[in-house]
């Protein structure tokens, strides 16, 4: 019996020493020759499981179930890869060593192929590399949100309310929030392919970092206007405003019809598709996610309607090859790309020499990508630009493993404003006093996307079709950045303004 009893309390002992403590390995990543930050370094443990270092090299990683013989492998295109035992993790600063770039006989002499003849095997690859099977995906979508008052400008034209002077309109443009950042972030499994219609959502855990004094809207600008003067005028008054985009007398003649319905449907459009969102953001924060993550999945460059279409409208691009370098051992094409016949983008490809898959793409916007102007709005689209990262399976296919998108609007008011005081309780003309302005107001909004796929396994159609979208989450609304929220969770590090975040009293 006492053999027995020391027989289990050894089994105990070998287990409990195979495995480590919970913890978190925290660390800034930099190239070795130059010091300086490396971002978007991958960062895996044996068992798959990772995170990527974000744009100022930094990474957090939770060890949690790992073993003493477990290993981390830091891997980047062009560095040598580092894969050291979780247990000898100590540094706070790890250093890549660039990699030699050793040339293999082969790639120059039998695969000297020219950028465009690179692009056409990507194509021809696309279906072999890129799988539509369907997956449950471990993801974490960070949204950035930066908005600003780029022009508040008026001109005072007319008051017979002795409240509203001008020195009063002066003090309400000054109290309007001349910026606003935001950040909402969302860790959740995704049922389904890369197809936005097909995904299903199971949120784990989200939060939202902002100031609920400072929202701005371009099209709530004059709703705040009204409500700072509503509380300045008599009790029994109400008001009456003028400023739509009908019935608004418009300077100057329109050269072509055609163009007034054409920028008349786009805008609506535009307008529909923001009012669509904000009402599931307000529905059900889950769905509004899902959404957004769907959206940037169509953007994906091998989508068939994706914006970004280098690859498949590569047509419209020139592509010139760049440099060589490596992934590990494998050699890869750095091919640029600029338009040509009012093409959109420029930026860089990294292509695997061995089978054609695109592992990284950036890009970058060269032209505004629409604008309208309509009956005092006006709306432009100034930018568009990102990168995505694919890693290799155990299926020999490729998985998105990271995307970075930035989207940037102008949008502005240019037209006369009419505030009409009128009153219930005066006897005969209810009409009682106005205010009238001509507005000048522009609003600068980006929007960064940051996605992050930790883990993507193929499912069967069962398991898809009997998982049910019936989880609600409520985001923890947060008036500062805090370290602790996602303690345990792997995700993107924040970046220096996240963290320095701090809504007013």
């Amino acid at each position: 019996m006492r053999k027995t009893t020391q027989l289990v309390i050894l089994i105990i002992t070998l287990i409990a020493s195979n495995t480590t403590t919970a913890q978190e390995l925290n660390a800034s990543i930099k190239d070795a020759a130059s010091k300086e930050a490396i971002p978007y370094v991958s960062v895996v443990l044996s068992n798959k499981k990772g995170v990527i270092t974000n744009g100022e090299g930094k990474f957090s990683l939770s060890t949690t179930n790992t073993t003493v013989i477990d290993s981390i492998f830091i891997s980047c295109i062009g560095y040598e890869t580092i894969a050291q035992p979780v247990t000898t993790f100590k540094d706070s600063i790890i250093y890549m060593q660039p990699k030699t770039i050793e040339l293999n006989e082969v790639l120059v002499s039998n695969k000297n192929y020219t950028g465009e003849e690179i692009i056409d095997m990507v194509k021809d690859s696309l279906d072999k590399n890129y799988s539509k099977d369907l997956t449950k995906k471990k993801i974490f979508l960070r949204e950035s949100n930066y908005q600003g008052l780029d022009k508040t400008n008026y001109t005072f034209m007319k008051s017979t309310i002795k409240e509203l002077n001008k020195p009063f309109l002066d003090s309400v443009i000054t109290a309007l929030p001349k910026r606003d950042n935001s950040y909402s972030e969302v860790l959740c499994d995704i049922y389904g392919n890369y197809d936005k219609e097909t995904l299903k959502i199971d949120p784990i855990k989200g939060c939202r970092l902002y100031d609920k004094n400072s929202e701005l809207d371009i099209t709530k600008l004059e709703e705040k206007f009204n409500e700072i003067i509503k509380k300045n005028v008599k009790p029994d008054s109400y008001f009456k405003i003028k400023s739509g985009l009908l019935g608004v007398k418009v300077d100057g003649a329109l050269d072509n019809p055609n163009d007034v319905k054409k920028d008349s449907i786009a805008l609506k459009k535009e307008l529909e598709e923001k009012k669509k969102l904000e009402e599931a953001r307000r529905a059900s924060y889950a769905t509004y996610k899902k959404t957004t993550i769907g959206n940037q999945f169509s953007n994906l460059f091998y989508m068939d309607d994706a914006k970004l279409n280098v690859i498949t409208k590569s047509g419209r691009y020139n592509f010139t090859i760049k440099d060589y370098t490596y992934w590990g051992n494998i050699p890869v094409y750095i091919l640029n790309f600029e338009p040509k016949r009012g093409a959109d983008y420029e930026g860089t490809i990294y292509v695997n020499a061995d089978d054609f898959a695109v592992i990284r793409i950036d890009y970058d916007n060269v032209k505004t990508l629409k604008s309208i102007k309509l009956f005092g709005i006006s709306y432009q689209e100034h930018l568009s630009r990102g990168k995505m990262i694919f890693a290799k399976n155990e299926n020999n296919t490729y998985d998105l493993q990271y995307l970075e998108r930035e989207a940037g609007n102008k949008a502005g008011i240019r037209r006369p404003l009419k505030i009409i005081e009128k009153n219930k309780v005066v006897k005969g003309r209810n009409k009682q006093n106005e205010l009238y302005v001509k507005l000048d107001m522009a609003i600068t909004s980006v929007t960064k996307y940051e996605i992050v796929v930790f883990d993507a396994e193929n499912i069967s159609k069962s398991i898809y079709d009997n998982f049910k979208e019936d989880k609600v989450i409520k985001p923890e609304y947060l008036r500062k950045y805090d370290p602790e929220f996602w303690k345990g969770y792997n995700i993107i590090e924040p970046n220096q303004a996240i963290r320095e975040f701090t809504a007013e009293e």
